[in-house]
């Protein structure tokens, strides 16, 4: 990299939008985890915040695949970014990356977003949980603090199935080893044969994370893994009687555990719903002004639903307003949009909304 690449003059600050990037490292991190570090075609400093994420938007056998992926790296390495990603059964975009992804390749990025991160929720003393691969936007924490020698007082407890499976293993041991005021905790499931082991074994529990962290109660809480991992966690500090509005997971691509518990009663409602509103003739139009089509829905469809009721193919990935993919402009008519973070104030002061999670109020046109 020469010096005019990264020269002030010539250098531009990331923001959520779309942007081309190119593999340039490959790490193999265990033996089913990946490591994949990009730059930008043009230079970029790649500011975020510790735990956000970004949208992959790959071409999978001739079709544009979106997948978002916590940023690994810490924005205090700014000219470079990097997700870690693992190799998981019938896992179509974590495999094709593995299979297929190399040095050298280009690829666009969206993002970064997420509401999940530790530079909105400061605090003195944190308390980092993460269960396998999910060790990816708390290590993005860690490392920022590490890199900036924040003044912040840190447990890491990291859980892995066995020894091998533990990501950032000896970087993890090098943070550790160097500043006293970050403490490393790693838990393994079990041991396989051949394998030693001395640190914690088993699944965290009550009692282990007092002898951990024997403050946890006063500590925020960032937490990463598995929806069982987390949900485990979950129930542990409610058990406990810990502040929950100082607890944050990360949690793009899952279904929330209020709404897989519900999910019966609430499709028992949407029927009721459905067949109320059949009767009734107060359906809104939306007009898809760049494609010169307009399709009538029901209230409480959402902008996505009605464009694909059209044949128009608005990206998204997470569904749940995190990523920002699903990014379009309303030009006229109002929407209420429900997201989580996938968009900014600047961007919603221009009229722009996230189609997933946004519900016409009356006939709106939309720029698509």
């Amino acid at each position: 990299m020469n010096q005019d690449f990264i020269s002030p003059i010539n250098t531009q600050t990331w923001s959520n939008g779309r942007h081309p990037v190119r593999c340039v490292r490959v790490i193999q991190e265990t033996w089913d985890v990946r490591t994949f570090c990009f730059t930008a075609e043009s230079p970029l400093l790649f500011f975020f915040k510790p735990g956000q994420f970004v949208t992959l938007e790959l071409e999978i056998e001739g079709q544009t695949v979106m997948r978002s992926y916590t940023i690994a790296s810490s924005p205090s390495v700014p000219y470079s970014f990097s997700i870690t990603v693992k190799r998981v059964p019938g896992g179509e975009v974590s495999n094709w990356l593995h299979d297929n992804l190399n040095e050298g390749d280009a690829l666009a990025v969206h993002g970064p977003v997420g509401n999940f991160n530790c530079i909105d929720f400061p605090n003195d003393k944190v308390l980092l949980l993460s269960g396998g691969v999910g060790i990816t936007p708390v290590m993005s924490m860690a490392r920022w603090w590490f890199d900036t020698n924040a003044d912040v007082d840190i447990h890491f407890v990291h859980s892995a199935r066995t020894p091998k499976d533990l990501v950032f293993y000896r970087e993890l041991q090098h943070m550790d080893s160097r500043l006293n005021n970050i403490h490393l905790s790693l838990i393994c499931e079990r041991t396989d044969i051949g394998e030693t082991w001395s640190g914690f074994k088993g699944y965290l529990n009550g009692s282990m994370l007092a002898l951990i962290a024997p403050d946890f109660m006063e500590r925020e809480i960032f937490c990463c893994g598995p929806n069982p991992y987390m949900r485990a966690v979950r129930t542990l500090l409610q058990n406990s009687g810990f502040p929950m509005e100082h607890y944050h997971e990360e949690s793009f691509g899952a279904t929330p555990v209020d709404v897989a518990e519900d999910v019966e009663e609430q499709a028992r409602d949407a029927v009721e719903l459905a067949e109320e509103l059949e009767r009734t003739e107060d359906r809104l139009t939306v007009s898809f002004q760049d494609s010169d089509l307009q399709v009538e829905i029901m209230p409480g469809e959402t902008l996505h639903s009605a464009a694909a009721q059209v044949g128009l193919h608005i990206p998204k990935a997470c569904g749940m307003g995190i990523c920002g993919t699903c990014k379009v402009q309303v030009v006229r008519g109002e929407v209420t949009m429900d997201h989580n973070g996938g968009i900014t104030d600047e961007d919603i002061a221009d009229g722009y909304v996230l189609s997933c999670c946004s519900v016409p109020q009356g006939n709106v046109e939309v720029a698509f």
